[in-house]
């Protein structure tokens, strides 16, 4: 996908929304129109943008709700509206077709996308970081009547592994494999939402469940308060072997009590759900969104806890992809 043809597609979807826009204002009152004039702004200049999220069980959706409302009450010019979807290939798949302007996807996906490696194994895409949002943590829930405490202990079983194009499938189908489960012959395997999967655990449909969630994640906790679960751990070989395979992950404990009835601590690997824009989406645009982003983080946690991660000091970590040039500008100076 050319630069042209992404701008031309984006183009296209802004004089769309800028139409739409002045159908509406043509049936506003004459004072809504004066206070536009008197702040010098009218809805033709502004820029209306898309951030493609996630699915509406998980922690994208909410989050980017989040986020697109602190963008909209603090840059008069801007316009961000949200779109759920099947998270992070589907996302950096519309990114690079043009159809949206922003997504948010797990850092080692993304990183494979621009190898054109895994999932994306001969396509070409061009993208930039803008910036790291939150810790995202593989959990794997099973239910205690399953038995499942280890990944060894899901071959044969039901498990739902994230919905197709998912970071959630993704990684799923590569803890599997490491471990020498065909996830397409060994399990029986589900393309379930996380929240679709928390109902198949509560009424007894699967024995276990992946999810890219933050820590702790209410949507576990609500399958703990129906049924007793376990949460399963990735150890010794599994995991060195999984760390020296993809640099992005690392290490995380899951303490005993993290969830309600759960009695063991557990090892999991994490990434990060990093901010993700075209190369040649405008400097001082993506400058003032990262701005806004990383100064009001706490309207942000007000709607979503995770929202207290995004940070400057980590805004960066475990990224190998180009930064925006506004976004650079942004960090340099702070």
């Amino acid at each position: 996908m050319t630069v042209f043809k992404r701008k031309r597609n984006r183009t296209l979807r802004l004089a769309a929304a800028v139409a739409a826009s002045a159908m509406i204002l043509a049936a506003c009152n004459g004072d809504e129109a004066a206070d536009d004039d008197e702040n010098g702004e009218a809805a033709g200049d502004r820029v209306f943008l898309t951030m493609a999220t996630g699915s509406t069980g998980g922690t994208y959706f909410p989050l980017g709700g989040a986020m697109a409302g602190v963008w909209n009450d603090n840059l008069d010019e801007v316009r961000v509206n949200t779109q759920s979807s099947g998270a992070s290939v589907e996302n950096l798949r519309l990114l690079q077709s043009g159809e949206v302007d922003m997504v948010l996807a797990v850092n080692g996906v993304a990183a494979d996308a621009i190898a054109g490696e895994g999932e994306f194994e001969g396509e070409d895409f061009d993208f930039v970081t803008v910036g790291n949002i939150y810790g995202e943590v593989t959990q794997i829930v099973a239910t205690a009547d399953s038995g499942i405490t280890t990944i060894e202990d899901l071959e044969g079983a039901r498990v739902a592994l994230g919905p197709p194009g998912s970071g959630t499938e993704v990684i799923a189908r590569f803890i599997l494999e490491t471990q020498g489960i065909d996830p397409d012959n060994d399990i029986e395997a589900f393309n379930d939402t996380f929240g679709e999967a928390a109902d198949g655990l509560r009424d007894g449909r699967l024995d276990a469940a992946f999810g890219i969630l933050a820590l702790p994640a209410g949507s576990i906790e609500e399958v703990a308060t129906s049924v007793d679960i376990n949460i399963v751990s990735i150890e010794g070989e599994l995991m060195d072997t999984l760390l020296e395979a993809d640099p992005t992950l690392s290490a995380l404990d899951i303490p005993a009590g993290t969830y309600s009835g759960q009695e063991n601590d557990a090892v999991t690997v994490t990434n990060w759900a990093t901010l993700y824009a075209p190369a040649d989406l405008d400097e001082d645009l993506v400058y003032d969104l990262t701005r806004v982003l990383y100064t009001e983080t706490e309207s942000i946690a007000n709607a979503v806890a995770v929202g207290e991660q995004i940070q400057l000091d980590t805004a960066l970590d475990g990224n190998d992809i180009d930064v925006h040039p506004g976004a650079q500008r942004f960090f340099d100076e702070n």
